[in-house]
């Protein structure tokens, strides 16, 4: 190994994670400064003053995280009160989490990519027993033509479904995850608010969506009842809850990112159905959108500009692009390409070329401090140029500035509802790519979550298909609701 690399990796494992080493009892650190990411240590002295001098707009202090976490408040109580606001605050009319008593077979149909599914899932006591899961892909001229070509096709993969497992003339309850902004009128019925992702069917607009593939269902003579109309979030707090009963809030942290969160009904003020009996009901915050407003302007770097601006739906999602996996990846090209067009780093990255999956890498191997796989990354994003140990270094420290101010703003959210919900302890479920793949970001969020409410219990569970067994749980939920009702 190269003198270069021992003095590299002698840097970074000075203090890994922004630990100190166990020589002496060190001097406390004020509350603001524990949210300071781990300082890039070079030989290079002055140009490691110059980057992050360079790189300092995306260091966030313990005060603009309280500014953050304010502005939150702020939006989410105008959201509940239908003001103006960059957060939904969606009503999904789900009263009640798993109780243990769900019973029964159910179909779930999970529609938020280009593969969707088809799942059958039986419940005995609460607990999952059997289940058939079926994938189909949906091609770009289904997810460009009208709403109607993509509900008879959805019809039809439901109908080719139930006639594999020859159960085509049997009755059912689906529970319908639909992961795109809805403004819901029943936990069964909703209209798409905006196509996200690669999809932009026509026809759709004041829509009911469930009532919509209800009747596509219908048409083919199969007696299949929508129950229940949801989010992958939704679904994710009840997949969550069914595993502990304590969970209370549900995160997306993937590709991109939402929370939703058991509020009290008397603080919502959109009601479409009768509620007199309801005391919590499921809001679904969509806080990727928290910032359209320009709310959120005064931390946003000349990075984050760069990266609206070549994105898909610029000036929308504004706070999915500092936190999503499908945006982190450019980001670090952006940061990148800073610093090399200032002479701090050898070349810029080629457009497009570094995604999120790289950006864990380059974390995984800081926190070991390795540079071997980096620089193998970065040649060849960057071909032709001289890079060294101390590029892959700059490159890692990017890398974490990026990842830690993702940490803090999705921590910042959760430390809100935690505060906003006061109970003795709230389980935090939680789904996504980023979550399960980032070798940080767990440990980030415990840490920013515990700093930003530090009397408030909690944990975070990792959740899974909260898209289909959520969903499933979801149907089966309101079947004993509605049986109860009918009592």
């Amino acid at each position: 190994m190269s003198a270069a690399v021992e003095s590299a990796r002698a840097a970074v494992n000075g203090r890994v994670n922004g630990h100190r080493p166990a020589s002496g009892a060190a001097p406390a650190v004020p509350w603001e400064d524990q949210f300071l990411p781990t300082p890039l240590r070079l030989d290079d002295k002055i140009r490691t003053q110059k980057i992050e001098s360079r790189l300092q707009a995306l260091v966030l202090c313990g005060g603009v995280l309280r500014r953050v976490g304010d502005v939150f408040e702020a939006e989410l109580e105008r959201g509940l009160r239908e003001q103006p606001s960059s957060l939904q605050m969606e009503n999904t009319y789900v009263p009640e989490l798993p109780d243990g008593t769900e019973e029964g077979v159910f179909l779930a149909l999970d529609l938020g990519g280009t593969n969707f599914r088809v799942l059958l899932l039986e419940l005995r006591a609460g607990q999952l027993v059997r289940q058939h899961v079926k994938q189909y892909h949906i091609n770009n001229a289904l997810r460009l033509g009208t709403g109607d070509e993509l509900f008879n096709f959805l019809a039809d993969c439901v109908q080719d479904f139930v006639h594999e497992l020859g159960m085509e003339d049997q009755e059912f309850s689906l529970g319908f995850t639909f992961s795109f902004p809805m403004k819901q009128h029943s936990i069964s019925s909703g209209e798409l608010i905006t196509w996200t992702k690669s999809f932009k069917c026509s026809g759709l607009e004041g829509v009911d969506v469930a009532a919509l593939l209800e009747r596509c269902l219908r048409a083919r003579r199969l007696r299949i009842t929508v129950r229940v109309l949801l989010n992958d979030t939704t679904g994710t707090l009840v997949a969550g809850a069914h595993i502990d009963p304590n969970v209370g809030i549900g995160v997306i942290l993937g590709t991109g990112s939402n929370g939703c969160y058991m509020e009290r009904a008397s603080r919502v003020q959109h009601w479409e159905a009768a509620h007199e009996r309801v005391q919590d009901v499921c809001v679904d915050v969509e806080w990727g959108a928290f910032g359209d407003n320009g709310c959120l302007d005064f931390f946003r770097t000349e990075f984050d500009k760069e990266v609206d601006a070549n994105s898909l739906l610029a000036t929308s999602f504004t706070f999915e692009k500092y936190i999503g996996g499908k945006y982190l990846g450019s980001l670090l090209s952006a940061a990148l390409g800073a610093l090399a067009r200032d002479q701090l780093f050898p070349a810029e990255p080629e457009p497009d070329q570094l995604q999120t999956a790289h950006l864990s890498l380059f974390e995984e191997e800081n926190c070991a401090g390795e540079v071997a796989q980096t620089l193998r990354v970065l040649r060849e994003v960057c071909p032709g140029a001289a890079l060294t140990a101390h590029d892959a270094l700059v490159a890692q420290h990017v890398a974490h500035l990026i990842s830690n101010r993702a940490a803090q703003l999705v921590s910042v959210c959760i430390a809100t509802l935690l505060r906003r919900m006061r109970r003795p302890h709230v389980a935090v479920a939680v789904d996504g790519s980023v979550y399960k793949h980032h070798p940080r970001i767990a440990g980030l969020m415990d840490k920013y979550i515990t700093l930003l409410a530090p009397d408030h219990s909690f944990s975070l569970l990792g959740a899974e298909d909260g898209s289909g067994k959520g969903s499933a749980l979801t149907a089966a939920i309101a079947a004993r609701i509605a049986a109860r009702d009918a009592a």
